[in-house]
């Protein structure tokens, strides 16, 4: 079954395209909302998300008063946790960029004049030309100064994706169309076992980093590795503040932690 991200700025008919994708391939939409529950099926808390809905206002505001490391592996952890059950449709929030890797993703942009998304979000919204206008400037570049700020990516770099699709020349039921054509023709392999074990680990090892950035941990000389599902192990120099005992009771209580193999060691401070 094939797995989907599709991003792009409003107007574009981005939800419009992902929902006759999901339904013609008969698999799950992963939008705003569908992804916060899954968020907290993982183990975040509400307070994780309130920075979560890309699309908010003062969206950025929020975020500057928050840790961008802890947005990022909340996002990723939650991107590959929906990623390994194979199949799907993720809109936005990074997923191109956390799911590059991996080959039996497909990676869509949606793009369209500002003049199309312009009439498209005034209608819709029913507000005046001039307002919908603005609307996109300003969402395109909040959207933008997101991305770049806690993901380190261009927005507008289209090496990201495999497909990129202009919705005001062929319109989203050709655009969803395309989308599905490329999968039922299996341009795009399904995921491997092994892929999908490399995502269920990821999404474990972002978990656990989550909370060790919650924690006020420090990451600087400590490694996380996820060997297998379920197992944790830390390698490297603690803080001099913390004991092996307690960093790894943190890593513990992550949801989905099933063993933690401490090989970290004390910062040599920690004897002064």
């Amino acid at each position: 079954m094939p797995l989907i991200t599709i991003t792009g700025g409003i107007g574009c008919g981005i939800l419009a395209v992902a929902g006759e994708v999901a339904r013609r391939l008969d698999v799950d939409l992963f939008d705003d909302e569908r992804l916060q529950h899954v968020a907290l099926d993982i183990g975040f808390s509400s307070q994780d998300l309130k920075a979560f809905d890309q699309k908010a206002p003062g969206l950025l505001d929020r975020l500057f008063r928050r840790s961008p490391e802890t947005y990022d592996e909340l996002m990723a952890a939650v991107i590959y946790e929906v990623a390994r059950r194979g199949d799907g449709v993720i809109i936005g929030h990074g997923s191109a960029f956390f799911l590059k890797d991996f080959r039996c993703a497909l990676h869509v942009r949606m793009r369209a004049p500002k003049p199309f998304r312009t009439e498209r979000v005034a209608s819709r919204r029913q507000i005046e030309h001039r307002t919908a206008a603005e609307l996109i400037v300003h969402r395109d570049a909040e959207l933008r100064g997101f991305l770049h700020y806690t993901l380190k990516i261009d927005w507008g770099d289209l090496s990201l994706y495999d497909l990129v699709l202009n919705v005001e020349k062929i319109g989203t039921d050709a655009a969803a169309s395309i989308i599905v054509h490329l999968t039922e023709t299996n341009a795009i392999s399904a995921c491997t076992l092994s892929a999908l074990e490399s995502m269920e680990r990821l999404s474990l090892q972002k978990r656990v980093e989550a909370a060790f950035i919650k924690a006020n941990i420090s990451m600087q000389e400590l490694g996380i590795e996820v060997p297998q599902p379920g197992v944790v192990k830390l390698t490297g120099v603690i803080d001099p503040m913390r004991t092996v005992a307690g960093i790894a009771e943190v890593a513990q209580q992550v949801p989905g932690v099933e063993k933690v193999i401490s090989a970290a060691e004390r910062h040599p401070m920690a004897e002064l």
